[in-house]
């Protein structure tokens, strides 16, 4: 579907790169959410953003505020000018936040999950023109992420845009969500004009982490940040690790290094004619190695092996991970291209006993 987005932009609100939302991750009092607002304010910060429902991982803690926190979000707009975002999870959410003149929303991970949800919410903003951010699933999935898109779309919703906030893995590092840049850059390619929003703080679950991932999505052409902010982060009720006051979030922001996306790449022609030659090369290389594979198929077929040599496997990930450190390449990385490798050798395989057996 193609989709023809307008800007998400508000009155006052500047275009150019990063823009900035910012705000405590829960709406937890009201002298809390103002003096939060105030201290972005005085950083030129335009859009607030505050959690008013809080879906948490497990029940116990603290939840959000609820309806009452609207208030506190429209007395932010009277006292400085800014404009209010929160996150909706279901139509009666939406309702609220309309009511209250919430001027902008965003649907969480764990609501862009869920596709019954998405829709619920699609079908509530019927005939609102607002603009709605949509953060990327908590698993790996872009195709459910561009759904949630598609079904806001098809709601007449027409200012849309994504945030990336990283995925979750049972595989924990030094992320709370690891970043997996390679979705949002293939999300881009398949909606060149849908802007996208990085959520550091999510991404990285410690205030450490915000300023490093911030870099890397100006460095990728994001279009903007959503940085938790929190005057008091330490006694925050929810993800206090990962906010920032007011004050580090400004130095984070000032010290940023925004490359120009728009010079000319008349100098890399030269090099990105290398890396096509390189690239055929190794498309070559891959087709040699799976006709190779299908020949192993073949004899494992005659010589009633199976398929799945597992110490095989194993060695190969072993010896072809240390061989690329040396190398200057990363083990991960090797690691990551053999197992796709493996996979498709193992399919090539599989074709050829499946074809065997109809011949017999």
């Amino acid at each position: 579907m193609e989709m023809k987005l307008e800007s998400i932009l508000l009155p006052g609100v500047d275009a150019q790169r990063p823009i900035v939302i910012a705000g405590p991750c829960s709406a937890e009092s009201e002298e809390q959410v103002l003096e939060t607002a105030r201290g972005l304010a005085s950083k030129g910060i335009k859009i607030f953003r505050a959690g008013i429902w809080k879906p948490r991982t497990k029940p116990g803690g603290f939840e959000g505020i609820g309806v009452p926190g609207l208030a506190w979000l429209k007395k932010v707009k009277e006292e400085t000018g800014m404009y209010v975002m929160t996150e909706v999870a279901t139509k009666d959410h939406v309702f609220e936040a309309l009511k209250a003149g919430v001027d902008m929303l965003w649907i969480g991970a764990r609501t862009t999950v869920n596709p019954f949800a998405v829709q619920e919410i699609a079908d509530a903003l019927k005939g609102v023109d607002i603009p709605v951010l949509v953060k990327n699933p908590v698993n790996p999935d872009l195709e459910l992420w561009i759904g949630a898109f598609e079904r806001l779309y098809g709601a007449g919703l027409r200012r849309l845009a994504a945030i990336h906030r990283g995925f979750s893995s049972y595989d924990k590092k030094i992320y709370r969500n690891l970043p997996l840049w390679h979705i949002p850059i293939e999300l881009r390619r398949r909606m060149p004009s849908l802007p996208i929003f990085c959520d550091p703080s999510h991404m990285g679950g410690t205030r450490e982490l915000v300023a490093p991932l911030s870099q890397q999505a100006m460095d990728l052409s994001f279009d903007g940040l959503m940085i938790e902010s929190h005057c008091n982060p330490d006694n925050a009720l929810s993800d206090a690790k990962q906010q920032i006051t007011p004050d580090v979030l400004d130095y984070v922001l000032n010290v940023l290094v925004i490359r120009e996306s728009n010079q000319t790449t008349e100098n890399l022609t030269a090099l990105r004619r290398q890396i096509d030659g390189i690239d055929e090369q190794l498309l070559e290389l891959l087709a040699k190695r799976m006709r190779i594979s299908r020949e192993i198929g073949t004899y494992k077929k005659e010589h009633s092996m199976p398929i799945l040599q597992s110490p095989r496997y194993n060695e190969i990930l072993e010896n072809r991970s240390s061989m690329g450190k040396q190398m200057d390449l990363s083990p991960e990385f090797v690691k990551s291209i053999l197992r796709e490798i493996h996979e498709e050798s193992v399919r090539q395989q599989m074709i050829i006993m499946n074809d065997c057996e109809k011949e017999e």
